[in-house]
């Protein structure tokens, strides 16, 4: 078996929910950008940097992929792959695209639902709820 040497892994947050479009061979294609953030300390100040990552998946995961929102946060695995094109300007570009392979999507804090409401104690022998005991 042979290693991968052109591997990557990536967690962010996503700029915009993914975009899907079918290549000419009917093969689903889904476009995201990623942003992904991080702290550093800069002359005795608290900044941060965000570098941004094109993620493009191909086929299953493009299904996928369209059930992912905005701000979703996601850990994703896959390769970097250069591609250049000529849009209708006539001048040519080249981009850094994240061909994914895997992706997990990552259960945020910010985003848990509300906890359901507390049932009611169960009660001691001596009245106190349970719940209301002191611990130690």
């Amino acid at each position: 078996m042979q290693q991968q040497k052109n591997r990557i892994e990536v967690t962010g947050y996503l700029a915009a929910r993914p975009s899907l479009r079918h290549l000419p061979s009917g093969t689903p294609v889904a476009t995201v950008r990623l942003g992904e953030t991080y702290p550093f300390i800069s002359q005795g100040r608290a900044e941060q940097h965000t570098n941004w990552h094109s993620l493009s998946f191909y086929g299953d995961l493009a299904s996928l992929a369209t059930t992912f929102n905005k701000g979703d946060h996601l850990f994703v695995e896959g390769s970097m792959e250069q591609r250049q094109f000529t849009p209708a300007d006539g001048s040519k570009r080249t981009i850094w695209e994240l061909i994914v392979h895997g992706c997990h999507l990552i259960a945020d804090p910010r985003q848990r639902p509300a906890a359901p409401p507390p049932s009611e104690p169960a009660s001691a022998s001596d009245g106190q709820a349970q719940n209301d005991w002191p611990i130690g």
